[in-house]
């Protein structure tokens, strides 16, 4: 297990402090960018060293990232522009932003965030009403998305280049829910990866204040009480009337929905279009179900025309078992529709819901079983297994440990259970007291979406019939995915690649599953861009 290292953003005012400063300041803009010439102290002090206000990221006692500040005319620029003012929109308080450097390996992570989070703070703190900077051509489009404006030539030199830009109060107002993310950052983060994946999600603070609570005994009136609440909770967010919550993971409860089949001594009906479709085959085998099989491509939508073909060429069949959210495309399949195929045959439908529950609304009336877990779309720890049902009883057939009708007798707390499992899901909970969390979720979703359109990647399912929980990337090359990844990841991001069945077909996932903004989300598609472009640059020229 890593050592969680604290990130501190402050104003620079300790002598070791500079030195680093000049140090970092050498590294960046002699040894990567060529702007000036080589020395033996590996030290370069700018020229306006003892006016500059320097914003700097503390891992530790180490600076790892830096930015300058300074109101004083004349900037930098003046002496690259003629007229520098001529370019600004009517007069202004002037702060001239320099020097941005962040360390090889700790790019497009928290410290840009941080560093961006204290320049604004330090621009209104000291009532200055524009900012200036001289961008480099590569980041551009981030700036441009923080609200900075270009104008004039472009300046420095051809091994050098730099763009001046402008970010007026106007400017920043109109980007004032981007800020806000920036600001609503923590000051003092885990030095840990930003993770984009469907699990483990990002985990809030009050999650792992919760978790981290001594542990009740199950037997407690307590406990037993506010374990029946946390069970209604999970009924009316999936509109249903009974959930048994065990201590395992979805793989768990969809082996309890399989056992449950079993009982039925009937054949079904298992429709599969990607990787946890398929992975019901298996479970269906394991309980020696009869099935018969509709197999879909992966990231093809149902055809409910083969699917009413299938039914009426075997009659008899009693059961249909389908993923909601199919994980490995990005497949949200449609719910409303399975119910009416099944009310039309008069079968019992069972849904493996384990990605689609808390991250769009599911209905679960006429659904007969359903699976899900406590992690993904509900925002909490991994390790509880939740199985939604209309009415179970315990059967001798079956393991006690799979026996649905034994916890749903014993009002759900027939074996040992995890007090801070529990207590930590019904804090995560919570968040869908608010009524527009999902319209959000979407929201969110559509505009990633769209940027990643944007910049011309191709997403594997169709936006109409998208899940909001993530998002599947087919890359130009898709032998280099994994490359890619572990790009993201030296930058500060966790994206699904590894995966079996994302490596054989070179994908590349975004999860919104937990806490995500667009403030993070813009330097990790400009980190994706990069690296993406990079590498097929690189193929085809190598």
């Amino acid at each position: 297990m890593g050592v969680h290292v604290v990130l501190t953003f402050k104003i620079a005012s300790e002598p070791s402090e500079f030195e680093q400063i000049h140090r970092l300041n050498y590294e960046t803009f002699v040894g990567e960018i060529p702007q000036h010439a080589e020395n033996d102290e590996g030290l370069l002090i700018d020229r306006f060293d003892t006016e500059n206000t320097y914003i700097i990221c503390l891992d530790g006692g180490r600076i790892v990232g830096m930015l300058a500040a300074r109101g004083k005319r004349p900037f930098s620029l003046d002496a690259k522009l003629d007229n520098l003012d001529d370019y600004f929109p009517g007069e202004h308080r002037i702060c001239e932003i320099r020097l941005l450097a962040v360390e090889k390996g700790r790019r497009y992570s928290r410290v840009f965030a941080g560093l961006a989070r204290e320049m604004t703070e330090y621009w209104l703190r000291h009532n200055f009403d524009m900012a200036v900077i001289s961008g480099t051509p590569r980041q551009q489009k981030l700036y441009e998305r923080l609200g900075f404006m270009p104008f004039g030539p472009m300046v420095g030199s051809e091994c050098a280049p730099y763009q001046p830009m402008y970010l007026t109060r106007e400017s920043f107002q109109q980007r004032q829910a981007l800020y806000r993310r920036l600001q609503a950052l923590p000051p003092e983060s885990p030095n840990v990866p930003l993770s984009f994946l469907p699990g483990p999600v990002r985990i809030s603070a009050e999650v792992r204040k919760t978790f981290s609570d001594e542990p009740a005994s199950h037997r407690s009136k307590q406990f037993v009480g506010d374990f029946q609440q946390l069970k209604r909770q999970l009924c009316k967010l999936a509109n249903a009337n009974q959930v048994e919550v065990m201590l395992g993971s979805g793989t768990l409860a969809n082996d309890v929905v399989g056992a449950q089949l079993s009982l039925l001594d009937a054949p079904g009906l298992i429709v599969t279009n990607g990787e946890f479709g398929e992975r019901l085959l298996d479970q269906a085998a394991r309980f020696q179900l009869p099935f018969d099989v509709v197999q879909h491509e992966w990231g093809e939508s149902f055809d409910y025309g083969r699917i009413r073909e299938a039914l009426k060429a075997t009659p008899g069949l009693k059961w249909l078992w389908a993923v909601h959210c199919e994980t490995s495309t990005s497949m949200l399949n449609d719910m409303a529709r399975l119910k009416a195929v099944c009310a039309e045959f008069d079968l019992r439908l069972a849904l493996d819901c384990c990605s689609s529950l808390g991250v769009v609304p599911v209905d679960l009336d006429g659904v007969w079983l359903a699976a899900s877990g406590s992690g993904k779309g509900l925002s909490s720890y991994a390790g509880l297994a939740l199985v939604y049902h209309q009415g179970a009883r315990p059967n001798l057939r079956l393991p006690r440990y799979l026996d649905l009708g034994l916890y749903a007798e014993k009002s759900g707390i027939p074996f040992t259970h995890s007090s801070n499992l529990v207590y930590a899901m019904r804090t995560a909970m919570r968040r869908f007291d608010d009524p527009a969390i999902f319209d959000r979720q979407a929201e969110l979703a559509g505009w990633l979406r769209g940027e990643l359109h944007q910049r011309g990647f191709d997403l594997l399912v169709d936006d109409a019939e998208a899940a909001p929980g993530i998002v599947t990337i087919v890359l130009p090359d898709p032998a280099r995915a994994e490359k890619v990844g572990d790009a993201l990841e030296a930058d500060g991001f966790l994206l699904s690649c590894r995966s079996e069945y994302l490596l054989r077909r070179g994908w590349l996932q975004i999860s919104l599953m937990g806490d995500h903004s667009t403030a993070e989300l813009q330097v990790l598609l400009d980190a994706l861009e990069r690296h993406v472009n990079g590498l097929f640059d690189e193929r085809k020229t190598g």
